[in-house]
């Protein structure tokens, strides 16, 4: 399961950030790495962005960025 695929009001744990680079970089540099949670907050009419809660901020991210964040 992806973030992608979490609903709104559910709490995901990071299992593994797949893509490569200055992407996987990113992502860790916001703060999303192995073993957080992360809930899920909102996300907009067509998907696109998620706005999620994690290490006690709001976060928006794009979905292409999201299917990159499996979790439990």
């Amino acid at each position: 399961m992806t973030l992608r695929d979490a609903s709104v009001g559910q709490t995901v744990k990071v299992k593994k950030l797949n893509g490569e680079g200055a992407v996987k970089r990113r992502i860790m540099d916001m703060g999303i790495t192995k073993g957080i949670d992360i809930y899920v907050r909102k996300v907009a009419p067509l998907g696109d962005p998620v706005e999620v809660t994690v290490r006690g901020y709001e976060l928006s991210l794009r979905k292409a960025d999201t299917e990159l964040i499996e979790t439990e």
